[in-house]
């Protein structure tokens, strides 16, 4: 046991107003905050500061200007760039003025569509320093999924690059834009595109504008003083209706939360090197590629690559040894990718880890083998650790800054000092220890998670009212009798395929429209690789020909409407779908039985034999898979 977590962790609890205020002072403020806790308005409420001065600005008047910021290396396309805090301000500061230069100021919203690459950082940082408020959309997204994100932020500019790439393929990000323009109901006043050489795209005229024309041309903007609870930015997440959430975080409490994460959890120090592996749309990219590893002083990798593929299974040690990379942080997704290449470690043993001390996993549970797998091979300690992109930052880990070592195959650890965690029943009452039941968390939450929904805040109290006075986290899993909290699995409809959140009921939405379908269900089940896939099961209207081209055409509206990181590669066409007599879909029956599990009939079923065909044509597939 680690007497410094132990202090910390009861300390944040039982005084978390004093606790947190002493937290405050790793960051700077224009005006410092003297309360903690407000209800109705967040953290630290009589403070203000700017986000991108305490990334940027501060470094430099610190004297550590020549000091690496960003490394941005690009495997696929062989670029590499070493960007040190001088540069950084200078490029973040004419960004910014770009920006001010269309007349975008505090409190505007800006889409910003952009694969990874440094000017992606640039502009996520000089929004912060205007006070926009950014909503990085990932670009695996389809055209119906940006528009959807483009009516509910409202935004006044739109920032993109002409494509991006994956893998070894070029994806042109301007006729995704243009579609989604289409379909969206608000229009956008400025769409701001940076033309990158491996694809060149058309401008609109009157409406579109040249990134490089329009920054070569702007004044560097200052930072603008913004309250503690204004909004940093808005991400938006996949939510059990199919309707994205858009998770709204506050400027003060995620500096502060970043902040002490990255010295406490991770045990990084100003000057250290962290690369996240993620990708700026997703919540990891926000907090540990871009603000964390800043606001703390250290340089942040920003990678354009895969685990695999670009051009090797050993791309990720190589990284890291050539940029020595102190703390990486990636998703098992990655790991069981690499190791399904490499299953002896060699590229490990051939290329080292250089002076990289621990490897920290999330996303989606990191299933004990893949864990044990990694810690033998790199020989340092290999940590799982959860949370959510409506936390912002881990609410369960070791951590390493508090001297803690203790690990747990098929947990993700401890309770992380400020959330307090509860295992409760249907009814909200706390179970028998290490029995499962829903993870909950007391509130009010600890700086740095989520303080509203954008326009949507019956969704927001929804997350509330489950339970008195905790945040329903839609996990179920168990704390055992030492305290290693486990995490097992959603309780709604949402999958973690490789990392990413995805709605199965969304799927099931756009199945249904297509013509030829009656009604559908989607299941996400586990993948050796992925962790979870959707798989579809699909009915067909009386008098329609169940053709073979069926599966393929659902397979493609899914990917139209959702992207490819919807990731459906199954579309079952069966007779019927299991139901009880009250004609609820038998979700979780199929599920287990897409696992390889046994499945008693349930004595509520209608019909019995929808269940037995589903039965038999996975375990038909599963035959004919080459051994």
């Amino acid at each position: 046991m680690s007497a410094t977590y132990e202090d910390t962790y009861t300390s944040s609890l039982s005084n978390p107003d004093a606790f947190w205020l002493e937290a405050a002072g790793a960051v700077d403020w224009i005006e410092r905050p003297q309360s903690g806790w407000t209800e109705g308005r967040g953290w630290f409420a009589d403070g203000t500061l700017n986000t991108c001065h305490n990334a940027v600005d501060r470094h430099v008047a610190a004297g550590r200007g020549k000091d690496i910021a960003v490394i941005y290396e690009s495997p696929v396309t062989g670029a590499r760039q070493q960007i040190d805090f001088d540069t950084l301000l200078e490029r973040v500061s004419r960004t910014a003025g770009m920006l001010s230069s269309l007349g975008i100021g505090k409190g505007d919203r800006v889409i910003i569509y952009m694969p990874m690459i440094s000017e992606t950082l640039f502009a996520m940082l000089a929004c912060a320093r205007i006070g926009a408020i950014h909503s990085v959309v990932f670009g695996g997204f389809a055209a119906p999924e940006l528009a959807k994100r483009i009516d509910d932020a409202a935004p006044r500019a739109l920032l993109t690059a002409s494509c991006g790439v994956e893998g070894g393929r070029i994806l042109p990000y301007k006729p995704l834009v243009d579609h989604a323009l289409a379909l969206a109901s608000h229009r956008i006043e400025h769409v701001v595109l940076l033309q990158r050489p491996q694809c060149v795209a058309e401008l609109v005229t009157g409406r579109d504008r040249d990134w490089t024309e329009n920054y070569e041309a702007a004044r560097p903007a200052g930072c603008v003083p913004v309250a503690a609870t204004d909004p940093l930015y808005i991400l938006y997440t996949s939510g059990t209706t199919g309707a994205p959430k858009g998770v709204v975080r506050q400027n003060g409490g995620h500096a502060v939360a970043l902040a002490w994460s990255m010295q406490h959890i991770y045990g990084a120090q100003a000057g250290e090197t962290f690369w996240a592996a993620s990708d700026v749309g997703w919540v990891v990219g926000h907090s540990y590629i871009v603000y964390g590893p800043l606001i703390a002083g250290c340089t942040t990798l920003l990678f354009e690559g895969k685990p695999v593929g670009t051009p090797d299974a050993g791309t990720f040690w190589r990284t890291i040894t050539e940029h020595q990379v102190d703390i990486f942080f990636t998703a098992p997704t990655a790991i069981r990718a690499i190791r399904k290449e490499d299953p002896e470690g060699r590229f490990i043993q051939d290329i080292g880890t250089g002076r990289l001390r621990a490897m920290f996993l999330a996303g989606e549970r990191a299933d004990p083998d893949t864990l044990l797998w990694a810690e033998q091979q790199l020989d340092i300690p290999v940590i799982d650790h959860w949370w959510q992109t409506e936390l912002g930052w881990p609410a369960v880990a070791t951590c390493l800054g508090l001297d803690d070592r203790r690990r747990r195959a098929g947990s993700a650890g401890f309770p992380v000092p400020g959330f307090r965690f509860a295992v409760l029943n249907d009814d909200g009452a706390p179970v028998a220890p290490g029995a499962s039941g829903h993870m909950a968390i007391g509130t009010p939450l600890p700086p740095g998670c989520y303080s509203s929904l954008w326009n949507n805040p019956e969704g927001y109290g929804r997350a509330f009212q489950s339970f008195a006075r905790h945040y329903e986290s839609g996990d179920a899993g168990h704390i055992d009798d030492e305290g290693f909290v486990h995490i097992m699995g959603r309780t709604d409809d949402i999958i973690n395929v490789a990392g990413h959140r995805l709605s199965t009921g969304q799927i099931e939405q756009i199945i249904a429209t297509h013509p030829a379908i009656a009604e559908c269900a989607v299941i996400g089940a586990d993948d050796e690789l992925k962790g979870m896939i959707p798989l579809a099961f699909a009915v067909v209207k009386s008098g329609v020909n169940a053709a073979e081209e069926l599966s393929g055409e659902i397979i493609s509206l899914v990917r139209e409407e959702l992207g490819p990181v919807a990731a459906l590669k199954q579309a079952i066409i069966v007779n019927a779908l299991p139901k009880t007599r009250s004609g609820k879909i038998l979700r979780a029956a199929i599920r287990r039985l897409a696992n390889g599990e046994d499945v008693d009939t349930p004595p509520t079923i209608e019909n019995p034999g929808a269940l037995a065909e589903i039965a038999a044509e996975l375990q038909r597939r599963r035959n004919s898979q080459p051994a």
